[in-house]
């Protein structure tokens, strides 16, 4: 496909629904749906969303789904309604799914039911008018559809009770699209796209506006970087990491869509003899992936016996890849791991290795039209081979932060140069290594996690008086959630504290550790010092402090 002439999320899925129309395009749980067979049914959704609702472009949907086969098809169809999708976390609590819905004023909400519960508890309070709710096989056809959602949830019992006031079924969704007319949207490379929600040092989730010609931008620069290494229609890449986050968004429906290729789609990728089981009839050209994740396959003797005789790609992002979860890769599956580094803000990657010349520890090299530079605390420039904080600028970068004109400002530059947070170091020949993190985040299993929500949620605790999150090592998620808390209450338990916390945190930012303690350290003024803290844990290690 040619994209030089493609500019828009539309511009991109209609040209490759026309081109590859007969090509495997997403497998999920061994159902397969062709190019063809996407295109028509998100024109369906498309024109339920036009002909039988009241949403308008420009207007929001929010999407909380798993990696299943409605996910291409709901994401296609709200973008061929000229609409902006809202990609919700399936594991959000019911505090963060109804600030992220309202903070979006999202309209609509399409979500799977056994992550439904906690949506329809707080949907009232929200300016959401349409919730359109599925199973994971709606799109499987007869039998096996309705064989796999009635173990789902008769059988496993997966799917909790819940109820919406104004509720459809996916499959009705589609029935009664099918019978309209789809109208043309004009939608311009200036319009917002997606809405991709990340934390903040407030701990308040905002909105990244990544606009079309961001991500186009960015499938682009991606085409370019591994053009060498993927075939047109040739390629099967495995996708386990979330389609609701912007780094398997990008790859599995942008750039692999744009060049006719197949992702094999895992709705639960913890699930690893599942996992497994789904590649073992596939022959795998790519993998897209994160540390914990690559360390946890290769420790399943089930997939060590795949045959990995066709992989030629396997990246990594999200978090840091360590030597020796790397090198394990490469012994089990022969291929060596690329690392690349990239934000929410960045729709999102800003560097990569090059396929034919990785240089582990590295990041890589900038992608295609990205400038990046390396600044001391007073936005000078730092001499070659000296750390400080990275900036980028490029046409990936965000339009900003939904109705958040400060945060963006802060985040922004006037002339375009996008502050990271993190630490690096740029090589004699344009590598990037990153060797700190300026932000105090905490990074689980590739997710986010900001100190600032966890402490400002564990502090509702009637029994806590003050609290500070760090992040410490953790073997299988790379960093874990350690909390330090004064008690306001002394008969207050670790288990209290984890009870309380599961009840307004998703799972992964739930505290691994927790240390009471008399008092905290403090700056002069009172702010508690994270820092001092980070030091402690990493004496205790005898290591250096992240």
């Amino acid at each position: 496909m040619d994209t030089s002439n493609l500019h828009t999320i539309p511009d991109v899925f209609l040209e490759a629904f026309k081109e590859f129309k007969d090509k495997p395009a997403f497998t999920c749980l061994g159902k397969t749906l062709t190019y063809g067979e996407i295109d028509h049914y998100s024109r369906q959704f498309a024109s339920y969303l036009q002909n039988h609702t009241k949403l308008q472009p420009g207007d929001r949907v929010a999407v909380q789904l798993a990696n299943i086969l409605q996910y291409p098809v709901a994401m296609f169809g709200i973008m061929r309604a000229g609409m902006i999708l809202v990609n919700t976390n399936p594991m959000y609590t019911e505090r963060e799914v109804e600030h992220q819905l309202n903070d979006s004023g999202a309209k609509m909400l399409v979500v799977m039911s056994n992550v439904a519960s906690p949506a329809a508890n707080i949907i009232q309070n929200t300016s959401v008018e349409q919730v359109i709710v599925t199973d994971a096989a709606d799109l499987h056809g007869f039998p096996m559809g309705p064989v796999i959602n009635f173990v789902a949830k008769h059988v496993k019992k997966l799917v909790p009770e819940f109820s919406f006031p104004n509720q459809i079924s996916f499959k009705q969704a589609l029935k009664l699209g099918a019978s309209g007319a789809l109208k043309p949207v004009s939608v311009e490379p200036s319009d917002v796209a997606v809405l991709q929600y990340t934390g903040g040092t407030t701990g308040v989730a905002k909105g990244a506006m990544l606009m079309h010609s961001n991500i186009v931008a960015n499938m682009k620069q991606l085409e370019d970087r591994l053009g060498d290494v993927t075939e047109i229609g040739s390629e099967t890449y495995v996708a386990p990491l979330p389609l609701y986050h912007i780094y398997a968004f990008t790859i599995h429906c942008m750039m692999l869509v744009c060049t006719g290729n197949h992702s094999i789609l895992i709705p639960n990728p913890r699930d690893l003899d599942g996992f497994v089981k789904a590649m073992q009839s596939q022959k795998i050209t790519g993998f897209v992936g994160l540390n914990t994740l690559f360390n946890g396959l290769c420790h399943n003797e089930a997939f060590k016996n795949l045959d990995f005789s066709q992989l030629k790609t396997t990246a990594s992002g999200g978090m840091a890849l360590t030597s020796d979860v790397g090198n394990m890769w490469k012994n089990v599956t022969g291929c060596q791991v690329s690392e690349g580094y990239g934000m929410t803000e960045t729709s999102p990657v800003i560097s990569t290795n090059p396929p034919d010349d990785i240089h582990p520890g590295t990041v890589g090299t900038p992608v295609l039209n990205t400038e990046i530079k390396v600044v001391d605390d007073d936005g000078k420039e730092v001499a070659e081979g000296e750390s400080g904080e990275l900036l980028v600028r490029g046409p990936q970068v965000m339009k900003g932060y939904w109705q958040r004109p400060e945060a963006t400002a802060e985040m922004l530059s006037e002339d375009g140069w996008l502050n990271t947070g993190d630490m690096a170091v740029i090589t004699a020949d344009g590598y990037i290594k990153i060797v700190d993190r300026k932000k105090d985040m905490i990074i689980v299993s590739g997710f986010n996690v900001y100190p600032n929500e966890i402490e400002d949620e564990v502090c509702k605790h009637p029994g806590v008086l003050e609290a500070a999150a760090i992040g410490v090592p953790d073997a299988k998620t790379g960093e874990a959630v350690k909390l330090f808390i004064v008690r306001e209450d002394a008969s207050l338990t670790e288990d209290d504290v984890v009870a309380f916390c599961r009840t307004q945190l998703t799972a992964y930012k739930v505290p691994r550790q927790i240390e009471f303690r008399e008092d905290l350290p403090k700056s002069n003024v009172g702010k508690i010092l994270r820092r001092e803290l980070k030091e402690e844990e990493a004496a205790k290690q005898g290591g250096k402090a992240a």
